[in-house]
């Protein structure tokens, strides 16, 4: 037992050579980061616990623990100067045909379960625009994919399971729990860890993608949910250039067909005649097939393919949800700052999200809009710039995604969360020693 695992744990003997089996021997020797590569975790160790039991032995022992889903996110949310915890031997993928529900253990990723549901006749109602995240993760950061009519991925919950700081397995399900369950469903990592989830179902449905180019944002004044309705997942690219968006992805299922998918034009935009990648000059090999080729909804909803490097691979993201209603006039003040956003900038994104009613969804009680900005990596020049773009978006109360990057003060954060003091109740009653806390947590969330 090494001597950092033996002055934390008063377990017995036993109990302190399996944590040392779980923690020392998948530690690696070099820094870890995450999947961009822009953060350097701080934590000394990396734990793989094999079971639930292992979990509650590392909860006993370890005085501060973060869970790590697939590390896609581009802050410190799951960072701690404690242990962070791997669930990805938590693999349980189980279909309940009479509830129309799947139940997954919180190592699983999209990229595994969307393809064992489509086997099985299911499908989920969307999906991000990369399937290489767990779901957990994903979850707990409310993270969303697109769609007018489609809330984002945690709206699928309809019960979860974790872990609290007492070791306890609390079971919290949106029928039997509304007092709580919509606090937990976008937990942020700061209720315990998930170990599963059981989310509701769809039956299995086939898509098609097509691509335009070109679209003024002038269309965007007068028919904007029109044109974010054309499909069941429609994205605006755009380089901030030329006042228009250079591609719009418009993904549809096939029952009906949509009109859209042998069109020529769409709101003056022009059909694609190949496959594109959003970022100019990228190949299109990773991206999902497009010009209209059916497949399953998996393939089709996400942008890129799960055996792929998705998007730019060496990047930075930030995000801001504003009300779908102020969606234009966000567009636009954006757009002022062109000159400054496009040199430092792969690409933009603008989806929109339907409302829901989580405590720390950035949907939370609005229908939304984001600016999804994919960055180069120069992290100087980006932190430089978002406090710009934050200041133009400020009439419309932004929210951040909680996993991108963003300069905005806390209290700002704070106030577009009317349930906020509720969740911090809940975080108290489950979490009562901060044990799950971390940095990211206190300065934007829960406070001192």
């Amino acid at each position: 037992m090494n001597k950092r695992t033996f002055l934390k744990t008063s377990a017995t003997l036993l109990s302190g050579s399996l944590l040392s089996a779980m923690s020392d021997a998948n530690a690696s020797p070099e820094a870890r980061t995450n999947w961009a590569g822009n953060l350097e975790f701080q934590a000394a160790h990396l734990d793989l616990p094999a079971n639930a039991n292992d979990v509650r032995r590392l909860i006993s022992t370890r005085p501060s623990l973060k869970a790590l889903g697939a590390g896609h996110s581009f802050n410190s949310i799951a960072d701690t100067t404690g242990d962070q915890v791997s669930l990805k031997n938590f693999q349980e993928i189980s279909i309940d045909t009479r509830a129309r529900t799947v139940t997954v253990g919180g190592g699983v990723k999209y990229g595994q379960l969307a393809p064992y549901l489509y086997q099985h006749g299911y499908a989920l109602h969307n999906l991000a625009s990369l399937p290489h995240v767990t779901v957990a993760g994903a979850c707990s950061t409310a993270t969303h994919g697109s769609g007018i009519h489609n809330g984002n991925l945690a709206t699928a919950i309809n019960s979860l399971e974790l872990l609290t700081a007492s070791g306890e397995s609390v079971s919290l399900s949106r029928e039997r729990d509304p007092d709580r369950f919509p606090g937990a469903a976008v937990s942020l990592g700061a209720l315990g860890i998930i170990t599963r989830l059981t989310l509701d179902l769809l039956p299995r449905f086939d898509m098609a993608q097509v691509v335009f180019e070109n679209l003024s944002f002038d269309q965007l004044e007068h028919h904007l949910d029109e044109i974010f309705s054309a499909g069941y997942s429609v994205s605006l690219f755009t380089d901030w250039q030329h006042h228009r968006a250079t591609q719009v992805w418009i993904k549809s299922r096939l029952d009906p067909p949509s009109p859209y998918l042998k069109a020529k034009t769409f709101f003056g935009a022009t059909a694609a005649t190949r496959k594109l990648h959003p970022i100019a000059g990228h190949d299109a090999e990773p991206c999902t097939d497009q010009l209209g080729i059916p497949g399953p909804w998996y393939e089709r909803l996400p942008h890129f393919r799960m055996n792929f490097t998705p998007s730019s691979g060496a990047e930075l993201q930030s995000e801001y949800f504003v009300a779908r209603e102020h969606a234009y006039p966000a567009i636009l003040a954006v757009e002022k700052l062109k000159d400054e956003i496009t040199p430092h900038l792969l690409i933009t994104e603008l989806r929109t999200i339907a409302a829901d009613q989580l405590w720390m969804s950035p949907c939370h009680q609005r229908d939304s809009l984001t600016i999804h900005f994919t960055w180069k990596r120069d992290w100087p020049a980006v932190k430089a710039l978002l406090p710009k773009i934050e200041a133009e978006l400020a009439p419309f109360a932004p929210r951040p995604h909680w996993a991108k990057l963003f300069t905005l003060p806390p209290e700002r954060i704070q106030s577009q969360y009317p349930r906020l003091g509720d969740f911090r109740a809940l975080v108290r009653r489950l979490d009562p020693h901060g044990q799950f806390r971390n940095a990211f947590l206190t300065a934007n969330v829960l406070g001192a």
